[in-house]
């Protein structure tokens, strides 16, 4: 995995922990939502470039 990949990740992981917060903070279930779909793309994204590394590295 790529470090510009690792850190796009990271980002999108961290901006949907901040976007689940606010929503949480301000009773808005839309943006609360979105923030936990954006840090579950994130974690899909890090599994498959996991994945591609392990069949790469052989």
């Amino acid at each position: 995995m790529g470090l510009g990949d690792k850190l796009s990740n990271a980002a999108e992981k961290l901006g949907g922990k901040g976007k689940e917060a606010a929503g949480e903070a301000t009773g808005n279930e839309d943006l609360r939502a979105e923030g936990q779909a954006d840090q579950v793309k994130g974690d899909l994204k890090q599994a498959g470039e996991k994945l591609k590394d392990a069949f790469t590295k052989e």
